[in-house]
C-alpha cells in the first residue's frame, strides 16, 4: 500500500508540472514565429526600398542619356557644333577658337554662340531639363606655350568672353532680358589651362560648355532672384 501511494503521489507531481512546460514550449515556438515574421517584413522592405533605388537610378540613367540625345540633335542645326556624349561637354569647334594669346572672339563667332544659346536654354528648362541638368560651366582651354599660372588666367579670359558675347547689348542675334536672366543662373565660368588639349595648338585654344547633372533625388537650386542689372564686360 505505501509503494502503491509513493506511486501515486510522484505522478500527480508530475502532472502538476506537465502544464508549465507545454505553455513555456507554446511560448518560444510563438516567439520564434514573431521573429520570423518580423525578419521577413523587414527583408521586405529593405529590398523593395533597394529595388526602388536601382529602378529610379535607371531612370535617371536614361533621362541623361535622352537629354544628351536632344542636345546632339539641336547641335546639329548648327554648323561646326557637335556634343561629346561620352564627355557630356558641347564643343563648337572653329566656332570658338582663339587667336594665340588672346581671348576675343570675332563677331560671326559671337552670333554663333548667341544663336545656340537659346536652344540650350529651352532643352534646360523643360520639364526633362529641369530633372537632370544642374548647370553648364563654360570651360576655356589654352595651348602649351607660355607659363601655367598665364594660361590659367588666359583660359579664364577666354570663358569669361563667350559669357559677355550672351549679355551683349549690341550685334546680331541679342539675348532677350528673360535669357539673360537664365544665362545668369544656368552658366558658370571655369578656366582650365593647357589641361586636356587638343592634337594642335589650334585646336586646344577653344571653348566648351560641360554639362553638369543632378544626381538622383537632387534637385537645381534655384538662382537668386536678382532681376537685370547685368552690368558691361569689362574685357574689350
Amino acid at each position: 500500500m505505501l509503494g502503491i501511494h509513493a506511486i501515486r503521489r510522484r505522478g500527480n507531481r508530475d502532472e502538476a508540472e506537465k502544464p508549465f512546460w507545454i505553455s513555456f514550449a507554446d511560448l518560444m515556438t510563438a516567439l520564434m514565429v514573431l521573429f520570423l515574421v518580423v525578419m521577413g517584413v523587414a527583408l521586405l522592405a529593405v529590398t523593395k526600398n533597394v529595388t526602388e533605388h536601382e529602378r529610379k537610378q535607371e531612370q535617371h540613367r536614361k533621362n541623361i542619356e535622352e537629354i544628351l540625345k536632344r542636345f546632339e540633335e539641336a547641335a546639329r542645326r548648327h554648323e561646326d557644333i557637335k556634343v561629346d556624349k561620352l564627355r557630356q561637354v558641347i564643343d563648337f569647334g572653329q566656332r570658338a577658337q582663339f587667336a594665340f594669346g588672346d581671348w576675343r572672339l570675332n563677331s560671326q563667332q559671337e552670333e554663333v554662340l548667341r544663336k545656340f544659346v537659346p536652344e540650350i536654354l529651352n532643352l534646360a528648362n523643360d520639364d526633362l531639363g529641369k530633372s537632370v541638368l544642374k548647370r553648364i560651366v563654360v570651360e576655356g582651354y589654352t595651348d602649351k606655350t607660355g607659363t601655367y599660372l598665364a594660361n590659367l588666367n588666359l583660359s579664364l579670359l577666354r570663358s569669361q568672353k563667350v559669357l559677355c558675347a550672351m549679355f551683349a547689348t549690341s550685334g546680331p542675334s541679342l539675348l532677350n532680358d528673360d535669357q539673360k536672366e537664365q544665362v545668369r543662373g544656368l552658366f558658370f565660368v571655369g578656366g582650365y589651362s593647357f589641361n586636356d588639349s587638343k592634337d594642335t595648338a589650334e585646336e586646344s585654344r577653344r571653348v566648351e560648355m560641360r554639362l553638369e547633372f543632378l544626381g538622383v533625388d537632387e534637385t537645381r537650386a534655384t538662382p537668386p532672384a536678382v532681376a537685370g542689372n547685368f552690368g558691361d564686360c569689362a574685357l574689350r
